[in-house]
């Protein structure tokens, strides 16, 4: 049973660099082979919106059954929202996911239930181990959508202040709002491609006759990004009641700093408490095990034997 899990493992290890080797390594050498040279592009990271490229076999099998599997449409819709919170905004993307929880909950529950006796030999065990596993396997990707979605609104943050400074640079140097947010689209794209991706996104939206509030609206719905909706807010009433667009970036960038400095000291104030336990409960055993260590040794070695001797 113990080789057959090492060649278990050993198989999906190679599958998985084989994979990664192919699609980061093969496949893109082979296309710069055939473009015969290095390519310039205004926005690398909207390619994952626009690309024609065929799936692979495994995300058109995962599309196929996530197809065949009932949603009810309110479920879609917030799985829909969530995804595009996360950057995956293709009209496959819900299948997908749907097939990816389907297969892991299926996959979780036949490893549970061939692995089980040699888990437990405990016969209700051997009934909640397999449950558990599906359940893991069903809401496991939900867990990880949101850790997706929380880093990706993390990033977000952390990249709008060096986005708003482009923005003031733009906006006092004579660009409109649209102009700016297009030029900074394109420069900050290499440092901070999600805010990049959520400009040029709106962009695209203005150009293709939607009203900048509108737009602007979308910007802070697909992100979920509380700073985000901060920003649009300011844009929106700083469009509506005229006032100086560049100062209100500036004071708004401003604001964004301080806040996270603030946030950088509140967390430096609380590693203390969160150090009491693994000092507690890892460093201070150790060190009475070296300090009253010997101690001990020698007292169970000279001060028992000399105890049993009174007693006789």
């Amino acid at each position: 049973m113990a080789i057959f899990i090492a060649l278990l493992i050993f198989a999906a290890l190679m599958a998985a660099i084989s994979y990664l080797g192919y699609r980061f390594y093969a496949r893109p050498g082979r296309l710069y082979e055939q473009l015969g040279g290095p390519a310039s592009f205004t926005m690398p990271s909207m390619d994952r919106l626009t690309s024609e490229e065929e799936p692979g076999l495994m995300v058109s099998v995962l599309q196929q059954i996530g197809q065949l599997v009932p949603t009810n449409p309110d479920d879609a819709s917030v799985i829909a929202r969530d995804l595009m919170a996360a950057g995956y905004r293709s009209d496959n993307a819900v299948p997908i996911y749907v097939g990816i929880r389907l297969v892991a909950a299926v996959v979780l529950v036949l490893l549970a239930l061939f692995f089980r006796t040699s888990i437990t030999s405990n016969p209700i065990l051997g009934i909640v181990i397999p449950v558990a596993a599906g359940f893991l396997g069903y809401f496991g990707p939900s867990y990880v959508l949101d850790h997706l979605i929380s880093s990706r609104q993390e990033r977000i943050r952390f990249g709008l202040p060096d986005a708003l400074d482009l923005m003031v640079v733009c906006v006092e140097a004579g660009l409109g709002l649209d102009q700016a947010m297009q030029y900074v689209a394109t420069e900050l794209v290499k440092a901070h491609p999600d805010v990049c991706q959520e400009m040029e996104l709106t962009n695209l939206e203005i150009r293709g006759g939607k009203r900048r509030t509108e737009a602007l609206h979308n910007l802070a719905e697909r992100t979920a990004e509380p700073e985000l909706r901060k920003l649009v807010a300011v844009l929106i009433q700083t469009d509506r009641f005229g006032t100086s667009i560049a100062d209100s970036l500036r004071t708004h960038s401003e604001f964004m700093r301080v806040r996270r400095r603030q946030e950088a000291e509140e967390r430096a104030a609380k590693v203390g408490v969160k150090l009491v336990f693994p000092i507690f409960f890892c460093i201070l055993p150790s060190m009475l095990i070296v300090v009253a260590g010997p101690g001990v040794l020698q007292m169970v070695k000279y001060l028992f034997p000399l105890m049993r001797g009174f007693h006789q």
